[in-house]
């Protein structure tokens, strides 16, 4: 009997322990696995920066280094300022333009991009093209309207007062810009500067008036602005905010009295990341 009972405490312990070390064979399993899992685990957030998505992560930070194609529709870079005619190197127009003389606090430019496409090297460096649309108002002291189907840049001076006098053009532009940025800070901002060319095509010209006799007009025509401009822009800003400069090379118009007689504007940005 007692051996019979040896033999049966004896199993039982070696159950026992078996059970014991499949526990723990277990526990160990579920703890390499709970360490596998923890090192796969990584959140993911998305951020639309004008037309490109970027993966933030800890695995996105080393492959952010890696140079990839960028672009898309977008809306970014939104420029409101002031624009300034240049004549012949100085910001007081000769006689010939005098009739431009204008309002130099309600004389404004507004432009803004649509698309873009680039390629981006590595975290601080950019080269895309974009595609967007330009404004430039003329606000004119002068009560003279700006002629239409003329050989030359004509007007006629007229006998009413007009509280609004406005000469602009619209212009289709396409700049190529080289974008440069530091690394984000802790706030996830950064610093931007961004420099390239541009170029541009004449949508169409229009003169808009208002006055208590005539009540308000609109008049269409191409009025000798050029039909294609070229120039430059720099933009430097923080975040999604900046400060641009534009300066077009050649004459606004494509008449010979108005040789020499350009455009540059400066204002704020909005959108540069």
């Amino acid at each position: 009997m007692k051996p019979f009972i040896v033999a049966a405490l004896l199993v039982s312990g070696l159950t026992i322990a078996g059970s014991g070390k499949s526990y723990a064979q277990t526990d160990t399993t579920v703890k390499d696995s709970t360490v596998v899992k923890k090192k796969r685990t990584y959140s993911v957030t998305y951020t639309l920066n004008g037309g490109e998505s970027e993966k933030k992560d800890s695995i996105a930070r080393a492959k952010g280094k890696k140079g990839r194609f960028v672009g898309g529709i977008t809306f970014t870079r939104v420029d409101l300022g002031y624009s300034r005619l240049v004549d012949n190197g100085s910001f007081t127009l000769t006689p010939e333009n005098e009739f431009l003389d204008y309002k130099g606090g309600k004389t404004s430019t507004f432009s803004f991009d649509i698309l873009q496409m680039g390629y981006r090297f590595g975290s601080n460096f950019k080269i895309y093209v974009a595609g967007g649309f330009d404004w430039t108002h003329i606000r004119l002291r002068k009560d003279i309207t700006i002629e239409r189907n003329k050989q030359t840049l004509s007007y006629t001076e007229d006998p009413i007062h007009y509280s609004k006098n406005r000469f602009s053009s619209s212009y289709v532009h396409i700049p190529l810009n080289f974008e440069f940025r530091t690394d984000e800070n802790d706030n996830g901002n950064r610093f931007y500067f961004v420099i390239g060319p541009e170029v541009g095509f004449l949508l169409n010209g229009k003169v808009k008036q208002i006055s208590d006799e005539n009540g308000k007009q609109k008049f269409k025509d191409d009025y000798h602005f050029q039909a294609f401009r070229y120039g430059g822009t720099v933009r430097i800003g923080y975040g999604g905010f900046g400060l641009f400069t534009k300066v077009y090379a050649n004459d606004i118009f494509a008449t010979t009295a108005q040789k020499g007689l350009t455009n540059m504007s400066f204002g704020v940005t909005f959108g540069l990341n």
